[in-house]
């Protein structure tokens, strides 16, 4: 009788560290997978920001380049060389994305800039690079929310606190960058 009441006990703690094991990996892997969606952004960043003084040089041979844009391109792309968190990236991309708006509603006001190639093949990059920044945005989002969920639901929660997991922040646009691009435009030379 005693060794079917010990066996019995054996198989219910066996089960259970098997679960428990089972939550821990699943929340490591989760915890990894926010980690590598990061990178991935941080990696289009990088190409975005190398690929703007392409971009701006194009643009000041045939406009007289507004001061303010070109400051705030240059203040984004400043703030994000020495962004080393990721709330701190983050910040500095959306002051990036807000930047290029800008200065693609100033070519707009430019019919010969938006008919030469190279400043046209630098917009397409631009825009497919802002088309990847979104869609890994989106799946940088929906790992922070399913991490966020898991380590705040019950069992998880106990193997969490034990692993000292706080919930992640999701990435948000600002309030200003919502709004529409207001540009004033100067006459052409």
């Amino acid at each position: 009788m005693n060794t079917v009441i010990l066996i019995g006990f054996l198989f219910v703690a066996a089960g259970l560290a098997f679960y428990v094991v089972t939550i821990f990996n699943g929340l490591v892997a989760l915890k990894n997978d926010i980690d590598k969606a990061w990178s991935n952004i941080d990696i289009m960043l990088k190409q975005r920001h190398d690929e703007l003084p392409k971009l701006l040089d194009v643009c000041k041979g045939y406009m007289n380049f507004e001061g303010d844009t070109l400051q705030k391109i240059t203040q984004a792309r400043s703030q994000y060389r020495q962004a080393s968190s990721v709330d701190q990236k983050a910040q500095a991309d959306q002051s990036m994305a807000s930047a290029l708006r800008g200065v693609f509603a100033v070519a707009e006001n430019y019919p010969d800039l938006k008919a030469n190639t190279s400043f046209m093949q630098l917009q397409k990059r631009i825009t497919d690079l802002e088309s990847q920044i979104a869609d890994r945005r989106e799946f940088y989002n929906d790992s922070v929310n399913t991490f966020n969920i898991r380590i705040q639901q019950m069992p998880d929660t106990f193997v969490a606190s034990f692993m000292t997991l706080t919930p992640r922040s999701l990435f948000k646009v600002e309030e200003a960058d919502k709004a529409d691009v207001q540009m004033t435009f100067a006459a052409a030379k």
